[in-house]
């Protein structure tokens, strides 16, 4: 049984912009999502945490409706040139690194939690995918949020949190479903 009010506290010592709890049966899934995913990301197809290996967005929206609840949370970073997408993309680690420490409290309530987070999976060289072999490392895997067909700005705009963009500023997100 999850003790919200410690994790609460435990959340609010982390480097989040944001954290939220909602149910699951808000999130948007979309088919337009995914094929974003299929003819603009160049992961597609190239990784476990990647479409098509993550399923339809109809499994995949069952898949995350069969939990109670969703945590979601946010980091945000500022860098100096957001057009640089290389010096963008080098701040994901640290935002997985609090994805994993969020997975971690949950764990310490006895709570696995299945989670989403940014962009595809870079715990291996090569995926395994590509050989046709299992994820070597299911436990450090998070597909990305896309990856299930998630639109992600109607549902933070229905509980009423704010997408900061703009700027130099980069904005990451992780669902947690537990």
């Amino acid at each position: 049984m999850l003790n919200k009010e410690l994790l609460e506290q435990q959340l609010s010592e982390l480097p989040l912009y944001v954290y939220h709890f909602f149910e699951p049966g808000e999130l948007e899934f979309s088919d337009r999502i995914r094929w974003i995913c299929e003819h603009e990301c160049p992961m597609y197809g190239k990784s476990w945490a990647c479409p098509p290996a993550t399923g339809e967005v109809d499994a995949c929206r069952k898949r995350c409706d069969a939990y109670g609840s969703c945590l979601l949370i946010g980091t945000i970073v500022e860098v100096n040139d957001i057009s640089n997408i290389d010096e963008a993309l080098s701040t994901r680690g640290d935002h997985e690194a609090v994805t994993n420490e969020v997975r971690d409290l949950l764990r310490q309530q006895g709570i696995e939690p299945y989670i989403l987070s940014t962009e595809a999976c870079a715990a291996c060289d090569r995926c395994a995918y590509l050989d046709g072999q299992p994820c070597r490392f299911p436990e450090r895997m998070h597909p990305c949020v896309e990856s299930h067909g998630i639109n992600l700005i109607p549902t933070l705009e229905a509980q009423g949190l704010e997408f900061i963009q703009g700027g130099n500023l980069v904005t990451w997100y992780s669902l947690l479903f537990f």
